[in-house]
Formats: C-alpha cells, sequence, structure tokens
C-alpha cells in the first residue's frame, strides 16, 4: 500500500487516506461502509462537536471538528466512487451559495441589520429552492431534525408568512387550552388522541419563545442539566435519611423530592 507519512497533512491527504481504506486491500470495516451504515455516525460526531462548543473545551473541539470533517470526506468519496460527485464539487456548491446568498457582501444589496440578512436569506434561499410559497419552504424545514428545534422553525417561518400571535398572553391562553384538552383525554383508552394532543401542547409552548430571545432546544438541553444535578441532591439526601428510592413508598420519595428540588445544595435540605 503505497503512502507517504508527512509531518503535516491536509484536506487532500484526508481524501486519499479514505480512498485507500476504501480500496479492495484497504479496511475491512472502511469498504463495506455505505451512507446508511454510517448515518447515525454522522449524527454522533456533530453532537460530539456540540457538546465540545458547550464545555468551551477547545482541544477536544478541534478533535471533534475533525471527525465531523472525515464523515463528509467519507460520503463524499463514497458518492465519488459511483461518480456522482466529489469534495471538490460539494465545496464549490457550498461557496458559491455563501456568495449568493449574501449579496450584501458580494453583491450591491442593502442590509444593515441582523433582521434584513435573514430575511434576504429566505427569499434566496426560497428562489434558489424554486419555493413559492411558505408551505413549500416549512416542507423544506428537515423533519430530522430535533422535534423541538423543528418546531421553532416551522414558527418563524410561519410569523414571516403572516402567521404570528399578538400578545405572549394569546400564547398563554392557546397553551392554557392544549393543557385542558390533555387533561380530559388523560383518563381516556386513546393512546394516540393523547400524544397526538400532547404534541399539540409541547407546539404551543414553542411559541413562547417567540417573545423571548431564548432557544427551545438550548432551554431544555439545560433544564436536563438542571434535573440531573437536584436528582444527585436527591440521592444522597434520600442516603443521609436512611430512605431506599427504589423500594420506599412513592409518597416519600416524592416528598422528598419536592424539598430538594426547591434547594441548591444539599446543606439547604
Amino acid at each position: 500500500m503505497e503512502f507517504t507519512a508527512k509531518e503535516q497533512y491536509n484536506i487532500d491527504d484526508l481524501v486519499e487516506i479514505v480512498k485507500i481504506l476504501r480500496s479492495p486491500d484497504g479496511c475491512p470495516w472502511d469498504k463495506v461502509q455505505t451512507h446508511e451504515s454510517i448515518r447515525k455516525d454522522f449524527i454522533e460526531e456533530v453532537y460530539e462537536a456540540v457538546e465540545a462548543i458547550d464545555d468551551k473545551d477547545t482541544e477536544h473541539l478541534r478533535e471533534e471538528l475533525g471527525d465531523v470533517l472525515l464523515q463528509v470526506v467519507f460520503h463524499s468519496v463514497i458518492e465519488s466512487e459511483q461518480q456522482h460527485f466529489t469534495l471538490d464539487e460539494v465545496i464549490d456548491e457550498i461557496c458559491k451559495k455563501m456568495i449568493i446568498r449574501h449579496p450584501h457582501v458580494f453583491g450591491d444589496v442593502a442590509a444593515d441589520t441582523t433582521d434584513q440578512v435573514l430575511k434576504n436569506w429566505d427569499q434566496i434561499k426560497m428562489q434558489t429552492h424554486s419555493q413559492k410559497t411558505v408551505s413549500e419552504a416549512m416542507d423544506g424545514v428537515s423533519k430530522t431534525l430535533p422535534s423541538l428545534m423543528r418546531a421553532q422553525k416551522l414558527r418563524k417561518k410561519a410569523k414571516r408568512g403572516g402567521v404570528y400571535p399578538e400578545s405572549a398572553e394569546e400564547v398563554f391562553s392557546d397553551i392554557g387550552e392544549k393543557l385542558e384538552a390533555v387533561k380530559a383525554a388523560a383518563n381516556g383508552s386513546d393512546k394516540e388522541q393523547q400524544g397526538r394532543l400532547i404534541g399539540e401542547l409541547l407546539f404551543s409552548v414553542v411559541g413562547l419563545t417567540e417573545f423571548v430571545d431564548a432557544d427551545c432546544e438550548l432551554s431544555l438541553y439545560n433544564a436536563c442539566d438542571v434535573f440531573t444535578e437536584q436528582f444527585g441532591l436527591f440521592e444522597k439526601a434520600a442516603a443521609c435519611n436512611g430512605i431506599d428510592i427504589q423500594d420506599s413508598d412513592t409518597k416519600v420519595t416524592n416528598q422528598l423530592w419536592k424539598e430538594v428540588s426547591k434547594k441548591e445544595n444539599l446543606e439547604e435540605i
């Protein structure tokens, strides 16, 4: 296998390495992979890069961005094997897209605020994708996105299409109606209906972000972290009080949880 080691590698070297790995005499694992078989890996690598960003870990981020780049190269090499497209064509297309969607930088369009930039971006995106209606633009929002993220994107597109609650009170009223519907169906046997109503309730809650500068996905992400930390305090408090949380009466554990969730550390319990 011809390959020359270097002190410093570049993107061309990475493409060559992947091609070697997928060659007949290459790696038994790499050469049998398909888009579908490594789809989940792509998602995981992106999430790990996001975690490095959240942790403000520069070295970890550099490593994870390399893993994401490997996925891009790997998928491109698979396509080049079928003579569909190459990594160079992928890069060429994204360069052209960025130039087209930034006419205020590379052209003579005026856009002095981020709102103007985003408005231009959406209009250009609709034109380049041959989307004539807002609903067509909504169909363009990836269904594989986390549902909270997708819901917020859909609501933003609806806003640009003229559908936008006039006040936060209107959103609260809508949430209240959806919550009452969930309560009414809670004791029924139609699980599909219950799930649909809960989904509608969650979608309405996403509407609150239209009146505050919040990101739904990040908000729930942070709430999960808080819940995890509080549960750790709950376990420690239970141990201090001789409570077996897996075998004790739920009334006891729920009462302890209520006390712990209101405190910031174990010493306050």
